[in-house]
Formats: structure tokens, sequence, C-alpha cells
């Protein structure tokens, strides 16, 4: 079932952090994750625009994106991808939205992970192995 799932590489370095309050979250971005729950309030967000107050950092996280809508009826799509990259020794970090799943990955395991899902059968469009992020500018 590999070959109707496309992965496309986000062009830009990620973060993820725990924050105190959305007062510094850039809600014009592109992109970004902001979950809250009884315990937290964490955002995913690009490197360039993560808060200048965060209780708790990572950066260094690359994002892959399975393109397309995503019907709620669909089964192990999630799953499949991330027992390759399991396979590979390489962890990972998933959020969703309505639509779609996205799996991040530190940049160190990025080009490994893009090969190991390549050789697993899923698609990339054009030179999805930008293992470099696009500066933000």
């Amino acid at each position: 079932m590999t070959d109707s799932i496309i992965l496309e590489a986000l062009p830009y370095d990620l973060t993820v952090c725990k924050i105190e309050s959305t007062a510094q979250v850039n809600l014009k971005s592109d992109f970004f994750f902001l979950e809250k729950t009884d315990e937290e309030l964490s955002l995913v967000c690009k490197t360039i625009e993560t808060p200048a107050l965060t209780l708790a950092r990572e950066d260094g996280w690359r994002g892959l994106r399975i393109t397309g809508v995503l019907d709620f009826s669909l089964i192990g799509i999630l799953s499949r991808l991330t027992t390759v990259l399991a396979s590979a020794h390489i962890g990972v970090f998933a959020v969703s939205t309505y639509n779609t799943d996205y799996i991040l990955i530190k940049s160190g395991d990025f080009e490994r992970a893009v090969e190991a899902l390549t050789r697993a059968g899923y698609a990339f469009p054009g030179n999805a192995c930008a293992s470099k992020a696009i500066p933000d500018d």
C-alpha cells in the first residue's frame, strides 16, 4: 500500500517546545502545531519562529508530511511509516491534523530516514532528500 502514499520533506528546521502562554506564538505563521492538555502547552514551529521564552525546548527536527487528504477510514498508515523508521533505529515525533499526518525526525537522522522509507517503497516528489533545511529569510 506504499505506492499510494507520497511523502513531502518540509523545507525548514523545526523546534518542539513547552511554553507558558501563546502570547509570543506567531499565529500568522504558515506552519505550527499548538497543543494543550491539562498538563502542558506544547508548540511545534519553525526554529526561526520559536518564542524567546520557553519552559523547555528541543531544536534540530525536520519534518515529513503525508501529501493529500487522508480519509479517516484508512488504518495503519502512520504505524507502517513508523515501523520502517523504528527498524532503522530512527526515533520520531508524530503530529496530526484533520487532513494528514506529519512525522518529525531529528536532523541527524533525516537522510537515513528518507533512504529507509524510499527502500520500503514510499514515494517522494522531486528530490525530497534535501537533507539540509532551506534557511528561512
